[in-house]
């Protein structure tokens, strides 16, 4: 959704950058670019004033001229601003101190509310807590068994006492809702409220009634981030009229220009709690309006990253893998697994999309290449293998290569592609392992057996055991070396109190 804004943000910030001191005029014409990219990416035009007066005020004192490196400064600042916009620092969700706390979604029809429960309640339940969905949305044609499905994908229960499509009152449902959670002891109850296709006073005037009848301990506006300026006004009207304690942004995937997060929170004052950002349950993430400012920079999210890679990889398997790579027995299983587990955190296009740069030229144009159909493709030939070929791909000759082809509706050369790579990859990996220090495995240990043989042959009066190159790159005592080659180099002149060179052990000298 922001990589246009991202773009025109990113071009405007390359431009400082190479300059040694900046004057009034350089800092006038940068504010100017990111107020026209921030007007295009249809941010309100209140927010859009007050942000760059605050840029400008910033930009022009003693904070960026006495800066060692001023572009960067400036850089800093447009960042800690844009955090500003988007809320500052990440607000969790506030609970009851006695269940069960309730959180009430409202916001106009099309705008994502059923499909959030669900993807809500999923959220709370990996917590550890035991929502509840309650159907109050009794007006949209098969709401209710929408929000049911929904559930059932959840893996959360629905109360659903009425049918819906205009049968029942809503405002009965939510507080029959409420008491029958305390009842089976749920934790948590999410009430999904009926919406408009426009604001309108019958739909003020249930979502104040379901308010009151059930106190909420959030209740939270739920936005299409697609809709642009129309959401700070709808955003007002829901303020004024029912009063919300927090924002929920929808279809963050979406190709719109994204003005209205870094307008709701800026015009309503409250903060932005979550962000979902696809039609998948997984696809929904707590807001960090830092860790979204730096991807509307091109900073990357290393973070978001990081705790989706732990949500999805079980870090038994993982220490595994580690181990099988250190030691080259890397299967096709173990890669397999491992693929799984990357398709879980969603379209490889959006995890390479939190990796620092990747609104770069370069970037994009490699993520323009990547297509998930690949993984498919692959996952398939690993599939048609049968568990010693997928064990030992060794023994995948040409009649088995032929055989897996025709299982997995590949051609051979796709097959003979991928244990090529394989083979090739996992060798690679191996020398990676070993050069940083990832080893610990059978070779490890192999090789510290033999450094105890050669140990004990030398004190043997056998072959003496020769030094580390390292540690004696002449491969001789340096005793024996010339007077001039004795002397300490330039620059190691100044050793700490007290040190002896003469004292150094630079190798073993007839085979002592």
């Amino acid at each position: 959704m922001f990589d246009t804004l991202s773009d025109r943000l990113s071009g405007a910030l390359r431009d400082l950058r190479g300059k040694g001191r900046l004057s009034d005029a350089d800092i006038d014409t940068t504010a100017r670019e990111i107020r026209i990219a921030l007007l295009e990416a249809d941010v309100a035009l209140p927010v859009v004033r007050s942000f760059i007066a605050r840029i400008k005020e910033r930009a022009k004192g003693a904070e960026v001229s006495q800066a060692l490196n001023p572009a960067q400064q400036v850089v800093k600042i447009v960042n800690e601003e844009l955090i500003g916009i988007l809320g500052g620092e990440t607000r969790r969700i506030a609970l009851a101190k006695e269940p069960p706390s309730v959180v009430m979604l409202a916001g106009l029809q099309g705008s994502g509310k059923t499909t959030l429960a669900g993807k809500l309640a999923r959220h709370l339940k990996d917590q550890g807590h035991t929502p509840l969905l309650v159907a109050c949305d009794l007006q949209r044609p098969n709401a209710v068994n929408q929000l049911q499905i929904v559930g059932e994908r959840a893996g959360v229960p629905t109360f659903a006492p009425e049918p819906g499509n205009g049968v029942g009152d809503p405002v009965d449902v939510a507080r029959r809702g409420v008491a029958f959670a305390r009842e089976k002891q749920y934790d948590i109850v999410i009430v999904d409220t009926a919406g408009r296709l426009g604001v309108d006073a019958e739909l003020m005037q249930q979502a104040s009634e379901i308010k009151a009848a059930v106190r909420p301990d959030e209740t939270l506006f739920v936005v299409d981030a697609m809709i642009g300026q129309d959401a700070v006004a709808t955003a007002e009207a829901f303020r004024d009229g029912v009063g919300f304690s927090g924002v929920v942004l929808t279809k963050l995937d979406g190709d719109a220009r994204g003005g209205a997060a870094l307008s709701v929170r800026e015009v309503t004052g409250q903060p932005i709690l979550f962000a979902s950002n696809g039609e998948k349950l997984e696809d929904f993430d707590v807001f960090h309006p830092d860790r979204m400012a730096s991807r509307i920079l091109g900073m990357g999210d290393l973070l978001t990253l990081i705790e989706q890679a732990e949500r999805v990889f079980d870090e038994e398997q993982s220490q595994k893998a580690a181990q099988k790579i250190s030691t080259g027995e890397l299967t096709l299983e173990d890669f397999l697994e491992q693929m799984l587990a990357i398709r879980k955190m969603g379209p490889i296009g959006n995890i390479l999309n939190m990796l620092p740069g990747a609104n770069s030229a370069q970037m994009k144009e490699a993520l323009a290449q990547v297509d998930d159909r690949q993984l498919d493709k692959l996952q398939a030939i690993i599939r048609g293998m049968t568990p010693a070929e997928r064990a030992d791909p060794k023994i995948i000759n040409g009649s088995r290569r032929l055989r897996i082809a025709n299982g997995s509706g590949v051609t051979v050369s796709d097959v003979n592609d991928l244990v090529n790579r394989f083979f090739e990859a996992r060798k690679q990996m191996k020398m990676m392992a070993g050069q940083f220090g990832f080893g610990g495995g059978r070779s490890a240990t192999r090789k510290q057996a033999k450094n105890k043989r050669k140990a004990k042959q030398a004190k043997k009066g056998g072959r003496p055991n020769r030094a580390p190159a390292a540690a004696n790159p002449f491969g001789a005592d340096l005793s024996q070396m010339p007077p001039s080659l004795q002397q300490l180099p330039p620059g190691l002149d100044q050793l700490p109190p007290g040190f002896d060179p003469s004292k150094l052990n630079f190798g073993n000298k007839k085979g002592k």
